[in-house]
């Protein structure tokens, strides 16, 4: 599991140049140090709004995993599960689609979310 995720951005060749120029003048390392500082920056600046989004909408914050066990003691108990992620999803190999379809209400990831291809097709119509 990696701590990073790579996303592709496009940017126009003048805002390109103009990262390029700050590096060039040793205000960042790379443009990636550009890109991820910028990033930082407005996700400090709107921190207040996301906590309170988070909350207000019960989202869990990080990283959450579920295993084959997790899932069967859920079932035993009867229990249906609406998650709720900002962050990372994890579906541990082993979980079956029926355990999956039989346990887990809703799925809302904003971030990443990690299962087989066979759990994700299962829970289709259950993520948001």
């Amino acid at each position: 599991m990696a701590d990073t995720e790579k996303i592709t951005i496009n940017l126009g060749v003048v805002d390109l140049g103009k990262i390029d120029l700050l590096v060039e003048q040793g205000f960042f390392t790379n443009r990636t140090d550009f890109i991820r500082t910028a990033i930082r920056h407005h996700l400090d600046k709107h921190d207040t709004q996301l906590q309170e989004t988070i909350t207000r909408n019960n989202f869990a914050v990080g990283i959450m995993i579920f295993t084959t066990s997790g899932l069967q003691k859920r079932l035993e108990k009867g229990e249906m599960l609406d998650i709720m992620v900002v962050g990372m999803l994890v579906l541990s190999e082993g979980i079956t689609p029926e355990l999956a379809r039989n346990t887990i209400n809703s799925i809302k990831v904003l971030g990443i979310f990690e299962a087989s291809k066979e759990v994700k097709e299962a829970l289709a119509d259950r993520i948001r």
